[in-house]
């Protein structure tokens, strides 16, 4: 499945009215098929399939399709309302970048689909009923509203699973995983294990060009082949300045291009046309998604931590459990290769450089706002040492080695400069040092 594949099934599981709005045209059709499947074998059926059918008279079925219609669009709109306020708690306890997750949830899809389906199939099966004064001879399709009936328990017992499933959905700790898998599959698609070195990267000359953004929004993907066909088309090398999930502006650089061979510029005329096709190729929006964002899914876990140690909520636990789905995904990584993406010609020649967060960049993001509003907690600290002494332990190629010590300098600081008791203190510091003789065996402590 190519990215572009990728990025439409995004844009569709995380609507909620692509699936009940599937289903609710497959019960019309069907409302109206099976009654005509009914008038064909009335009276043919064997006695043993016949007693598993609705007996009744037309003013019995119609009085069942109705109850069934009725009580199924009352239940409809419960579900909708408790979506709602899961949505809203979700915006407001957790982080607004969460209701994405919500949204993309299928067994929601699933359950609205089921309820409004069952409302549509009755409904439309309402209508083939006749009864004695209709001038037609009376007419009761009895495989139809059986099936009608079949729905309206499935949905009962819909209803029951939906409200366990919320209850479940709701839980912090559902959310953070939920996000963790997220994550893991974008950088799985992003950065594959058997993802190769990539190359030092090309330098514009003299007769680099920059190319302007053609709208604003968020850079929610770009398409690799088109934009290697580009640059192959105009005898271009391309690069990409701006990662996914970064903001961009109407008629602000975003790009820049120059000749593949010094000496030959690119016309002004080809310069705009080759400025279109990049534009083009590059798709903008006003959320980010994790189609292509390896960041997203690392803003979306530090923004619930963050909130957690707002002193508004006050859970630092909440964040210390962040921390632990911060450092699994680093650890991912930390054996992979990151940083830039160089798409090549058929002579093995860069033509277009695509900017990809490096482990570092990463790293920075996950630790820096939790260091900042969580580091007077001593959990929190002590957890963040966690995180930078299992990141360590990851590392097997020692490349990370300076950005955690980094970081180690950083919470020492921090620490240093924090309200603690002075035992408190001596206690992290001495951590702390623990900590950056495992990073670094001959760091002085």
């Amino acid at each position: 499945m190519n990215r572009q594949t990728i990025r439409w099934a995004d844009a569709v599981r995380t609507r909620l009215w692509p699936v009940p709005a599937l289903a609710v045209s497959v019960a019309v059709a069907l409302g109206i098929a099976l009654p005509s499947l009914d008038s064909t074998v009335d009276g043919q059926l064997p006695e043993g399939v016949s007693v598993f059918l609705f007996s009744g008279g037309p003013e019995a079925a119609r009085a069942v399709l109705q109850a069934i219609a009725g009580s199924l669009i009352t239940v409809t709109s419960l579900t909708f309302s408790l979506t709602v306020v899961t949505l809203q708690l979700a915006s407001s306890q957790f982080s607004p970048r969460l209701l994405r997750t919500f949204s993309a949830d299928r067994f929601v899809h699933g359950t609205l689909a089921l309820f409004l389906a069952a409302f549509a199939f009755a409904l439309t099966v309402l209508r083939s009923v006749r009864g004695e004064n209709s001038g037609h001879s009376p007419f009761v399709p009895e495989i139809s509203v059986t099936v009608a009936f079949g729905l309206a328990i499935a949905s009962v017992i819909g209803l029951v699973l939906f409200l366990a499933h919320l209850t479940r959905e709701i839980r912090v700790e559902t959310m953070m995983r939920t996000v963790n898998k997220e994550t893991r599959d974008t950088m799985d698609r992003v950065f594959p294990p058997d993802r190769p070195t990539q190359g030092p990267a090309p330098s514009p000359g003299a007769q680099s060009f920059r190319i302007q953004a053609g709208s604003s929004g968020f850079l929610i993907s770009y398409d690799e082949d088109a934009l290697l066909h580009t640059a192959i088309e105009h005898d271009a090398v391309l690069r990409v300045d701006r990662e996914p999930g970064s903001s961009l502006v109407q008629g602000v650089p975003f790009a820049t291009a120059w000749p593949l061979q010094a000496g030959t510029p690119i016309k002004s005329e080809d310069q705009e046309s080759l400025a279109r096709d990049v534009n083009a190729a590059v798709t903008t929006g006003f959320e980010r998604t994790s189609v292509q964002d390896v960041g997203f899914g690392f803003r979306q876990l530090v923004d619930v931590a963050v909130r957690a140690l707002s002193p508004g909520i006050n859970d630092p636990t909440t964040a210390v459990h962040i921390i632990g789905h911060l450092s699994a995904l680093l650890c991912r990584l930390a054996s992979r290769e990151t940083g830039p993406e160089h798409l090549t010609d058929d002579d093995g020649q860069t033509r277009v450089v695509l900017p990809l967060p490096a482990l570092t960049e990463l790293l920075d993001l996950a630790v820096t706002q939790v260091r900042h509003y969580g580091a007077a907690d001593p959990l929190v600290a002590r957890r963040l040492l966690d995180l930078v002494r299992e990141l360590a332990c990851c590392d097997t190629t020692n490349t990370l080695r300076p950005a955690l010590l980094d970081q180690l300098n950083l919470l020492r600081g921090t620490v240093t400069s924090s309200a603690y008791l002075e035992p408190e203190r001596q206690k992290l510091l001495q951590d702390i040092a623990a900590v950056s003789a495992v990073v670094r065996p001959d760091a002085e402590t």
